[in-house]
């Protein structure tokens, strides 16, 4: 920013330049006054008789200011300060006038966009003021531009930095380690920059696999849609929406194989390992305490509306309502590609999965605004019934059973679809999902053949 005269310099062995205002007027009396005026505060001055001599001046040299008077010969106030705006738009335009002529007033308004009109015989501490706010202003809106610059820049940056990532596979892990590390000790930089940070932290987990691409930006996006259809002010909607752009960076350090399977294909060992992923979120949110509302969010996210969930079994309303949020917002997507069940489903079948779950793992208020935003009908489309000939408990499933129907979990959670052959390996999974999540899970099978 340009250091007005009269303010004090930030930088004293490189002052910045003294604005330069150039002041127009037939009268020379009028210019000489103003001269004295501003040079006595440190502006450098430049005069013209006419607005013809004006221009020329402009052309001549950089200007930051000009004071115009209204009425000149051969060119008006007005006409001086359109073709000022027009040709040097970021040279801010004053008017100066002895007259109540409010229309030649509106034309300099409307025609040169002036900052301000002066009214004669001045004030020298009010034009000083006017002047100096004008300069201010031209200054600010630089620096709004140079901003501006700025983040296309290091957008464009990110964009050849994404582009090269995906052209390095063999690399992702080791790069990923890299990033993890130093993500550590970004805090500062993240202050700085945050929604760029943020973007890099969504970035990291979906780089792992092509599955997840774009999870984190939906799951953000229908959280704070939930948000706002449940009253949410701007603030709370904020946060659950950073929240849901953050809530997976807890499972930056996941291996691979845990990484790409499916939520209800976890063995014990590795959903103990997956549990912990809001609280390791948690702990990279906390030295910044402008995210600590997302955090607290994030940390509940896996609390079930049933008390069922983790980390402290919280029930009902005890559960932050962004973590309700965001639940039901990030389980609604990850239904839909394939990391919670053994097979993506379709937006329908995901929202029938969340309505079923409503009074359990979801909240059911939360659980209608979704129905609502998707247009769906409600818990009623969603009920399935099942024959009571074929239903049949986990420790009665035998290997070649055939599924009935698709294994859903009393939350909602696809396990397999119909039609899949049953084995072992299956049923013992299956088993230790029942164990593990405290469940009583029971199976619709195909009727024995006679």
């Amino acid at each position: 920013m340009t250091e007005l005269p009269g303010t004090g310099s930030t930088d004293a062995a490189n002052p910045a330049p003294a604005p330069t205002i150039l002041c127009v007027d037939d009268e020379p009396s009028i210019l000489s006054a103003l001269r004295r005026l501003f040079r006595a505060k440190g502006f450098q001055v430049r005069v013209a008789e006419g607005g013809q001599a004006g221009l020329a001046v402009l052309a001549a040299e950089p200007i930051d200011l000009v004071i115009s008077d209204m009425r000149m010969p051969e060119m008006d106030g007005v006409t001086f300060l359109e073709q000022v705006r027009q040709r040097w738009p970021d040279c801010m335009r004053l008017l100066l006038t002895g007259y109540a002529d409010i229309t030649s007033i509106m034309g300099a308004i409307n025609r040169g966009e002036i900052y301000r009109y002066i009214a004669k015989p001045w004030d020298d501490n009010d034009i000083l003021l006017i002047v100096r706010g004008a300069l201010q202003q031209r200054d600010m809106v630089q620096e709004q531009r140079r901003l501006q610059a700025l983040i296309k820049a290091q957008n464009d940056e990110l964009k050849v930095l994404n582009f090269s990532l995906e052209v390095k596979v063999a690399e992702r892990t080791a790069e990923l380690n890299q990033t993890n590390a130093a993500l550590l000790g970004a805090n500062e930089q993240l202050k700085n920059n945050f929604i760029t940070s943020i973007k890099i932290f969504t970035s990291l987990i979906e780089l792992r696999a092509s599955h997840l691409a774009g999870h984190s930006r939906r799951v953000a996006d229908v959280a704070r849609r939930l948000a706002q259809k449940l009253g949410l002010d701007n603030k709370p909607s904020q946060e659950v929406f950073v929240a849901g752009l953050l809530h997976a960076i807890g499972k930056v350090g996941f291996d691979d194989e845990l990484l790409n399977t499916p939520l209800v294909m976890l063995n014990t060992a590795q959903l103990q390992v997956f549990r912990k992923h809001p609280a390791r979120a948690a702990q990279l949110l906390l030295p910044l305490p402008e995210l600590k509302g997302a955090a607290e969010i994030i940390v509940a996210q896996l609390e079930r509306f049933d008390g069922a969930g983790y980390p402290e079994g919280l029930a009902g309303k005890k559960i932050p309502l962004g973590a309700r949020i965001l639940l039901v917002a990030s389980d609604y997507d990850a239904l839909q590609i394939g990391t919670l069940a053994q097979r993506k489903l379709a937006p329908s079948k995901a929202l029938a999965a969340i309505v079923d779950g409503s009074g359990k793992r979801y909240d059911p208020e939360v659980v209608g605004a979704l129905a609502a935003l998707m247009g769906e009908a409600g818990p009623a489309a969603a009920a399935v019934q099942r024959p009571a000939d074929t239903v049949r408990r986990v420790r009665d499933l035998l290997p070649g059973m055939v599924l009935a129907r698709d294994l859903i979990t009393p939350s909602g959670l696809l396990m397999l679809t119909a039609g899949h052959v049953l084995d072992e390996a299956v049923i013992g999974k299956i088993m230790d999902f029942e164990k593990s999540m405290g469940l009583r899970l029971m199976v619709d099978v195909e009727p024995a053949a006679p």
